[in-house]
């Protein structure tokens, strides 16, 4: 059988400590993906999986009502399906836009202040990886490529080797 070997049980504290939070600073991102062996380019890159999803409104609640730099009409409409109070579970998409395709619309909405999560944001709001978020706003197939490399180096992070873990036959439960 070919494929990752992953652990039979799940731990969710080992994944909250190795992720970072959707309240992270950009400096908190770069660390946390560098602790990993992740650049700075993979972090960015990285972050474009969140052109696809959606979050929780416990998640983004607090950018929304205490934050200043998130376009006025996005700030608006996410407020409306998100309450100051309550509402936890209410869902928004990570990309308005297209929030269902797996492009580079992620990167055009955080350059005009609609980035959902506080991190997301983070990455272009006067730092230093403003210039990258650019260039993968306007070339698709740049992010398409790094991406790529980075999931690539990410799923090389402490594979399981030998006899440790398994290799799903249906990656949504252990054999």
């Amino acid at each position: 059988m070919l494929g990752r070997r992953d652990s039979p049980t799940a731990s969710l504290s080992a994944a909250n400590n190795n992720i970072p939070s959707p309240a992270s600073s950009l400096s908190t991102l770069i660390s946390s993906f560098q602790a990993h062996g992740l650049s700075t380019k993979d972090l960015v890159a990285l972050s474009g999986a969140h052109t696809i999803g959606q979050s929780r409104c416990a998640f983004f609640r607090t950018r929304f009502y205490n934050e200043t730099n998130i376009n006025a009409a996005f700030s608006t409409s996410v407020k409306a399906n998100c309450p100051s109070a309550g509402g936890d579970n209410s869902l928004s998409p990570l990309d308005v836009v297209t929030p269902t395709t797996f492009d580079n619309q992620y990167y055009a909405n955080l350059k005009i202040q609609k980035g959902l999560l506080h991190s997301d944001q983070q990455l272009f709001n006067g730092g230093s990886t403003d210039s990258q978020v650019t260039a993968y706003s306007t070339n698709q197939n740049s992010f398409f490529t790094d991406f790529a490399a980075a999931m690539v180096k990410m799923g090389n992070i402490s594979p399981l080797t030998g006899n440790s873990g398994q290799i799903r036959k249906n990656c949504r439960k252990s054999n």
